[in-house]
């Protein structure tokens, strides 16, 4: 092709595109800024999928979306946090790019997000224990490795999602290539307890007397064997999420909240029902979660790799990190993200990415669970 040739066919192609940007000037709806995500993240690789589907899980139906670039790489189930606080729907954001490397599940909990919009309430709301969660996680898992035809697979828990994780590997080392916690939950009423004395620090020097009453109305927080009132741990959250306990340097996590109006796996009913979905998982699970004590777990038989916010209070990540210190595994590693509080999925998705495929993905690949490398 001559030089001419070149410019003439540059110019058609830029032509083109201009006159396309100008038919559309910009998405002017929710339906159009979704069909502009949907295809930027479409997977085309002959080897992948990307499809969303109920499944079958402790007696309801379960939703759960499935992104794979090539299904011979090794899977990545994630449990998310809350209770009801859904992954999938922000994922298009959180968890760009993980496709390439693993094929990604997420998984809407009994309770939250689609599974609660696809199944009658007023049935569910009853089984919404903290047994009966856990005995969600295996049966995901299983469905998982038979599925996908996995002996092991990794599990990331975030928050929540990290007292089902870390329960499931300790139970079922066998089934996990490694387990990923991500602002991982130990022992929630000291976790409690540290993140209403840093609120009340940052209260105090900044002078902020509103602040001050607050927390003083529901002090001792934390102490004792009663279970934490939603009431007073609403309380807490609403000036340790002001000054950046869950989201480094913001008022609280709505920046990520917003994402899932654009999520491409999610229709518009489903979008009605999510936060009322939240609000029930808050309502029926939230104070039991807060008894929880993990720091009895003293050994993990797999891999264990934990994903921590340095600015973290909403779930303490120095208790996290005190219990990592004294674990023992085969193999431990604790990654600190610098920028990040507790929503580190969303305040530094590159380098939840990176750390990912530099510290996750070498275990399946020992293991030889990863898709050939293609030779030129």
């Amino acid at each position: 092709m001559n030089k001419q040739s070149w410019l003439c066919m540059v110019a058609l192609l830029l032509g083109g595109l201009q006159a396309q940007a100008q038919e559309a000037p910009g998405p002017r709806s929710r339906a159009e800024a979704v069909e502009v995500i949907a295809g930027l993240r479409k997977i085309v690789a002959p080897e992948g999928l990307e499809r969303s589907e109920k499944v079958r899980i402790g007696g309801i139906d379960q939703w759960v979306s499935v992104r794979s670039r090539d299904l011979r790489n090794p899977v990545l189930l994630v449990f998310h946090g809350g209770p009801g606080w859904v992954s999938m729907p922000t994922s298009w954001y959180t968890a760009h790019g993980w496709d390439e490397f693993f094929t990604v599940i997420q998984w809407d909990q009994r309770g939250a997000g689609r599974t609660y919009a696809a199944n009658d309430p007023a049935a569910v709301t009853p089984t919404l224990t903290i047994e009966r969660m856990h005995a969600d996680a295996e049966e995901v898992v299983r469905w998982t490795r038979k599925t996908f035809g996995k002996e092991k697979i990794f599990v990331l828990g975030h928050s929540w999602g990290s007292i089902l994780g870390l329960t499931l590997a300790a139970k079922h080392p066998e089934w996990l290539h490694a387990y990923i916690g991500a602002g991982q939950a130990i022992d929630a009423r000291e976790s409690e307890r540290r993140g209403w004395g840093w609120t009340m620090e940052q209260a105090r020097a900044a002078k902020n007397d509103a602040a001050i009453r607050d927390l003083e109305s529901i002090a001792p927080y934390a102490v004792g064997k009663t279970p934490l009132s939603v009431k007073d741990i609403m309380v807490q959250r609403r000036w340790l999420n002001f000054y950046g306990g869950a989201a480094y340097r913001r008022p609280n996590a709505g920046f990520e909240a917003a994402a899932v109006t654009l999520s491409p796996e999610y229709t518009d009913e489903d979008l009605r029902q999510v936060w009322t979905a939240e609000s029930l998982s808050v309502e029926k699970l939230l104070s039991p979660i807060l008894t929880t004590d993990l720091s009895h777990v003293k050994q993990v038989k797999t891999p264990v790799l934990l994903f921590l916010g340095r600015h973290d209070r909403n779930v303490s990540a120095p208790v996290a990190a005190e219990w990592f210190a004294g674990i023992k595994a085969p193999s431990k590693q604790l990654i600190w993200f610098e920028q990040s509080a507790h929503e580190m999925l969303a305040e530094e998705p590159g380098k939840v990415l990176l750390s990912l495929v530099r510290h996750a993905r070498p275990f399946a690949e020992r293991a030889g669970d990863v898709a050939p490398v293609v030779s030129k």
